[in-house]
């Protein structure tokens, strides 16, 4: 979409028609109090290529410093669910993966790992994605999680529906977890961002799809372990046909991301986004608003300090 016709679209939805950013409107212009909170909750970047918007939103969120510390292991989940090229968006972009490993490197990690518990054939989807590529040059390394043994079983005390699950076991003993989803629409949750992400953590995720899945998505958040960080990769978007997609016509060229600690108010801010592409709103990827009521998170993204800008 072009940034001049981008502009024209903000009226859709509660959310969007709030948007505004720097230089010109996109993002809710919401009221921030400085004195209250020294850095942002969410902070959302658009104009750039996936280097640099990740280097700015990282910026305006404190520095990668301000999440990893000298001497922590840190595992990157990003979304290599599908055996595509990243033009496609069915994949995180394999240049904002790469930024972040090196980011974090430089910061003094003493590991990086990234993986996915993959749908399709899973060597085919970490090489066709450019993923396992750009891990290995940034200095990371590709972790396994195609079989079960790669997996531990834990409780969901918090859970409605999902009581335990079988977590892939970087979750569980690297220090600091950061979530990298795409944006992009999903046949059965409706959007798949932060709290959807998920799902690749864990091994039996046809339970999910058989026992109210929105719920269950909103239920693992509530696990003991978070991520540090979501990281929402909008340079390229799947509005229609996801999560696999079709083909070139079911992406736009969007070049934004966003970022916060807060999965479900950076997956409202997200969807508002997405919105001006293809109507949709949290109430229909209700798994978010689940979150909310499980104290996850908040869709209320009026009451947090915010930054937008527009490179």
């Amino acid at each position: 979409m072009e940034r001049r016709n981008f502009l024209r679209t903000l009226a859709l939805g509660s959310v969007a028609s709030m948007i505004q950013w720097k230089s010109g409107k996109l993002f809710a212009a919401l009221p921030t109090n400085p004195a209250q909170q020294q850095f942002n909750d969410l902070v959302a970047v658009m104009g750039g290529e996936p280097a640099q918007l990740y280097a700015k939103v990282i910026a305006s969120m404190g520095g990668i410093g301000r999440f990893v510390k000298k001497g922590q292991s840190v595992v990157i989940k990003p979304n290599i669910g599908w055996n595509k090229t990243p033009e496609l968006a069915a994949d995180t972009n394999p240049l904002l993966i790469s930024a972040i490993i090196k980011d974090c490197l430089a910061a003094g990690a003493s590991e990086v790992g990234v993986f996915d518990h993959t749908c399709d054939e899973w060597r085919s989807c970490y090489k066709t994605s450019g993923i396992e590529e750009a891990v290995k040059a940034a200095g990371g390394k590709m972790l396994f999680a195609h079989e079960e043994k790669y997996y531990r079983e834990v409780s969901i005390p918090n859970g409605k529906r999902l009581k335990n699950a079988k977590v892939h076991e970087a979750i569980l003993d690297y220090d600091v977890w950061i979530n990298v989803p795409i944006l992009k629409n999903h046949g059965g949750a409706k959007m798949t961002i932060s709290l959807k992400n998920s799902m690749g953590v864990v091994w039996d995720r046809r339970y999910w799809h058989s026992n109210d899945l929105q719920q269950c998505i909103a239920d693992f958040a509530t696990f003991r372990k978070k991520p540090a960080l979501n990281i929402v990769d909008a340079y390229r978007i799947m509005t229609q046909n996801g999560p696999q997609g079709k083909g070139v016509n079911d992406v736009q060229l969007a070049k934004a991301i966003f970022m916060s600690t807060d999965p479900v108010a950076v997956d409202t801010a997200a969807v508002a986004f997405f919105s001006q592409y293809k109507a949709m709103t949290i109430n229909d990827a209700s798994h978010i608003k689940l979150g909310e009521e499980l104290k996850v998170g908040t869709t209320k993204i009026n009451e947090l300090k915010v930054e937008r800008i527009k490179l």
